[in-house]
């Protein structure tokens, strides 16, 4: 691998490594020192490394240069400290050690986890606060995750930094009786993380692997943790392999999306869905039932190529019991899908439009399906709403496709 492409593979790896062990050093308050460590030091890297070329172990050369510079860092607080302590009568303090062991490395990243989600900042502000510090993403990459500025991301990641100033939030493992409180929280950023790169309406794509990828490898870290690992951890981690099984059918060469019912099963990688059924399982020991659990269930179903009424029964019974455990709107509208596959497209349009979700693609997306064949018209007035809604070319060209398609059989 040459400079060009070892740098950014490096990035992604190591910066949420160096970043996460720094923040932890530093204390919330110096988060944004941390970050800057961490950047000068990519920053050298390709500086020296393109005048002199490739050390013969990049990682360890990063690591020792980050150290170096945090070092420097607390070398010279030091100093200052001491000038103003000389004058209270406070005992000098041992500078840190530095220490970018993968245990520290790996205990680091779970304790920025929980202190990244708190309940009083916003969920995009913790999915942004931890795909910046725990997954290294820039801030153009998370711009475009969320379809905005990075001027706005600078923002709202400010504010949220600010926030946990604010509160004192500690950057350490919560004790053994906190962590069941503190859990949902962490579950939800985590499962949103994924969602966002699973149902990723950005500009160029319709899936962002990376992200998934990154809210697995995080609830990994729970999973194999003695005091967080848990049924819900389980169950998370189960519906995200399952989900992942179908990245490479979910879109074509051209990045378009792929409906469920038209995928290739063939592409479908058994070792994500084999991983899925382990983790079931380990979420089903004990008497606890959380919606990651139902939602594992109905994505296991879809991992069943038979396209049976048994299937979809089981499915919708899955998504009566979800709705009655925690509503969601867009549940509800997955439901309406497998109504559709129960009861047929009349029962399944009728509960959909009491949905009334305008603003949602998805929702015109599955009312165009319903309508197509029963009134072309509408399945086309709503297949336009999804155009005029999306910002990805990919998804604009599928309901392109699907206008032409009923014109065609209309002709």
């Amino acid at each position: 691998m040459n400079q060009a492409e070892l740098i950014p593979n490096l990035f992604r790896t190591e910066y949420r490594k160096i970043s996460a062990v720094l923040c932890k050093l530093f204390g919330i308050e110096h988060i944004e020192v941390a970050e800057d460590i961490v950047s000068e030091t990519f920053l050298a890297a390709t500086e020296t490394w393109g005048h002199k070329g490739l050390p013969e172990n990049p990682t360890a050369w990063l690591y020792t240069v980050a150290k170096n510079k945090a070092k420097n860092y607390l070398r010279h607080q030091n100093i200052f400290d001491k000038k103003v302590k000389q004058h209270l009568g406070v005992p000098d303090i041992a500078e840190p050690e530095v220490d970018l062991s993968e245990k520290n490395i790996e205990d680091s990243q779970l304790a920025m986890i929980f202190a990244i989600c708190q309940p009083s900042i916003p969920a995009e502000a913790q999915i942004g606060l931890a795909l910046r510090i725990l997954c290294g993403f820039g801030i153009e990459e998370i711009a475009t995750a969320f379809l905005t500025s990075k001027e706005t991301i600078n923002k709202r990641l400010f504010r949220a930094k600010e926030k946990l100033r604010e509160e004192n939030v500690k950057i350490e493992f919560p004790g053994k009786h906190e962590i069941p409180n503190r859990l949902d929280t962490v579950l939800t950023t985590l499962y949103l993380l994924f969602n966002e790169g699973y149902y990723s309406l950005s500009q160029d794509t319709a899936l962002r692997k990376d992200l998934c990828l990154e809210a697995m490898r995080l609830t990994h870290l729970l999973a194999e943790n003695e005091l967080t690992k848990s049924p819900s951890v389980y169950a998370l981690l189960a519906l995200m392999c399952f989900q992942a099984s179908r990245f490479d059918a979910r879109q074509n060469e051209n990045g378009e999306t792929i409906l469920y019912q038209d995928q290739d099963a063939r592409l479908w990688d058994m070792d994500f869905i084999n991983k899925g059924i382990q983790f079931l399982m380990e979420a089903s020991q004990g008497n606890e039932l959380s919606k990651y659990q139902l939602e594992a269930g109905i994505a296991f179903c879809h991992t069943q190529q038979a396209d049976t009424k048994e299937k979809w029964n089981n499915i919708l019974q899955l998504y009566n019991q979800l709705l009655m455990l925690q509503y969601s709107p867009m549940a509800a509208l997955n439901r309406t899908y497998a109504l559709y596959k129960v009861f047929g497209k009349e029962v399944a349009r009728a509960e959909a439009e009491q949905l009334n979700l305008e603003g949602n693609l998805l929702y015109h997306s599955l009312l165009g399906e319903l309508y197509r064949g029963h009134d072309n018209e509408k399945a086309i007035e709503h297949f336009q709403k999804v155009i005029a809604l999306s910002k990805s070319p990919a998804t604009r060209a599928v309901h392109e496709n699907k206008i032409e398609g009923i014109r065609e059989s209309s002709v």
